[in-house]
C-alpha cells in the first residue's frame, strides 16, 4: 500500500528537488568534461597545470555523485525503498559534506587569492608558455590575452625573462642586469586588434627595458583575471549556498520517508 496524506505530498516533493538533481548533477559532468578537454577556459589560468586538473576532476566525481544520488531517490521514492532512501541520504550528505568544506576552505583563504593567480599566471608566462609539452597552456594563456586585452602578467616587460624567449632561468639575476641591449619577442595574441601583419610583427619586437609600443595591450593579466573573479564571487557562493539548503531540504524528506515506510510496513 502507497504512502497517503502528507507523505504522499512529500514524495512528489522529492521527485520534483531529485529532478532538480539530475540537472545539476549533469551540467557539472558536461561542464568538467568540456572544461578537461578544450583548452581556452580561462579559470585555468588560477591554478597551476596540475592543481587545476585536480580540482576538475573531483568537481567531475561531485557531478557524478549528485546525479548517481539523484536515481537513488527518484527510484526509492517510487519503490517505496528504505535502502534506495538510505542510498540516497548517504550519496547526497557526502556531496553536502564536501561543499561546506570546500566553500570553507575558498571563504577562508580568498585573501590569498591575488597571490595564488599572480602566481599561476607568472608560472605560465615565465615556464610554460610556447613550451612543447605544455601547448594547451599556451593555447588557454593567448585565448586570455585576446579576451581580456592583456599582455604577460604584469605587462609585456615579463615576456623578456620567459623561457617563451629561449631565456635560461638558472641564470635570471644575470639576464636582469647584463641584457639592458637585448631584444625580446613577445607573443601575437598581445597585439591589440584589426593590426596590420606587419605593425603587429614590429611591435613583437621589444628592446629590454624599452617603451613599449602603442600596437600592444599595455595592462597585465593577472590584475583583470581576479576582477572577473571578485565579480562573480558572490554568484558562486550564492549559487553553492542555495544548493547546500537544497541537499538539506532532500535530506529531511528523505529521513521523513523511511520514517514512514518503516511504520507502515510495521503495520502490515
Amino acid at each position: 500500500m502507497g504512502l497517503n496524506g502528507c507523505c504522499s505530498c512529500v514524495k512528489y516533493l522529492m521527485v520534483l528537488i531529485n529532478i532538480l538533481f539530475w540537472v545539476i548533477g549533469l551540467t557539472i559532468v558536461i561542464t568538467s568534461l568540456w572544461m578537461l578537454t578544450d583548452p581556452t577556459f580561462m579559470l585555468s589560468m588560477t591554478q597551476s597545470y596540475n592543481h587545476y586538473h585536480i580540482a576538475l576532476y573531483v568537481f567531475l566525481a561531485i557531478g557524478i555523485l549528485i546525479t548517481l544520488g539523484a536515481f537513488f531517490g527518484c527510484m526509492g521514492v517510487c519503490r517505496e525503498s528504505q535502502c534506495l532512501l538510505v542510498s540516497f541520504f548517504c550519496v547526497i550528505l557526502i556531496v553536502m559534506v564536501a561543499q561546506i568544506a570546500a566553500g570553507a576552505w575558498a571563504f577562508h583563504n580568498k585573501d590569498k587569492l591575488d597571490d595564488i593567480v599572480r602566481a599561476a599566471v607568472k608560472s605560465s608566462v615565465q615556464e610554460e608558455y610556447g613550451q612543447a609539452s605544455m601547448s594547451s597552456r599556451t593555447v588557454t594563456f593567448d585565448t586570455l590575452q585576446k579576451s581580456l586585452k592583456c599582455c604577460g602578467a604584469d605587462g609585456p616587460g615579463d615576456w623578456a625573462t620567459s623561457r617563451f624567449n629561449n631565456v635560461d632561468r638558472t641564470n635570471i639575476v644575470d639576464i636582469a642586469v647584463s641584457s639592458l641591449n637585448v631584444f625580446y619577442n613577445i607573443p601575437e595574441s598581445c597585439c591589440k586588434e584589426d593590426l596590420k601583419d606587419n605593425d603587429c610583427e614590429r611591435s613583437r619586437h621589444l628592446k629590454f627595458g624599452g617603451p613599449l609600443n602603442t600596437f600592444i595591450y599595455q595592462q597585465g593579466c593577472v590584475d583583470k583575471l581576479i576582477e572577473i573573479i571578485y565579480e562573480n564571487w558572490v554568484t558562486i557562493f550564492a549559487i553553492t549556498a542555495a544548493v547546500i539548503l537544497l541537499e538539506l531540504l532532500s535530506l529531511t524528506f528523505a529521513l521523513s520517508l523511511c520514517c514512514a515506510v518503516r511504520n507502515q510496513h510495521y503495520k502490515a
